[in-house]
């Protein structure tokens, strides 16, 4: 397990950090992309702040740059990541419709395991009343 603490230079505290976990089945790059949606979606990391950069993170983490800009490509494309040439990488402005998706992601995936637990026999209510405990 690696951990890499986000900092807000300019109002000088933590802000999160980045959990990578070696022995994991899923790939580091997608750690990478799962940790900083996951505080873009508590808010933790908002609108317009700096993210480290691609070299910086890399080696901070002890992992190849490629492995980063893997993560921050997918970021990126999800509109949840925004890379300025020579100015760095920042949390987008305009993140809500990443969000959406990523709250639909996770959605979608509890339907499925929904169906699959009804798949062996569970009915609806019964799911519900247990998650409920």
């Amino acid at each position: 397990m690696k951990y890499l603490w986000i900092i807000d230079i300019n109002n000088r505290k933590e802000v999160g950090m980045i959990n990578i976990d070696y022995q994991s089945r899923m790939p580091i790059y997608m750690q990478i992309v799962k940790e900083i949606e996951r505080y873009t979606v508590l808010d933790v990391l908002k609108p317009n702040e700096q993210i480290p950069s691609i070299r910086e993170l890399a080696s901070t983490l002890g992992i190849n740059p490629n492995t980063v800009k893997k993560a921050y490509d997918i970021l990126e494309q999800k509109g949840i990541i925004v890379t300025m040439s020579t100015k760095g990488t920042y949390i987008a402005e305009k993140k809500s419709n990443a969000i959406n998706d990523i709250i639909g992601e996770k959605i979608a995936s509890i339907k499925n395991e929904i169906l699959e637990l009804e798949k062996n026999g569970l009915k609806k209510e019964d799911i519900i009343k247990k998650i409920s405990e």
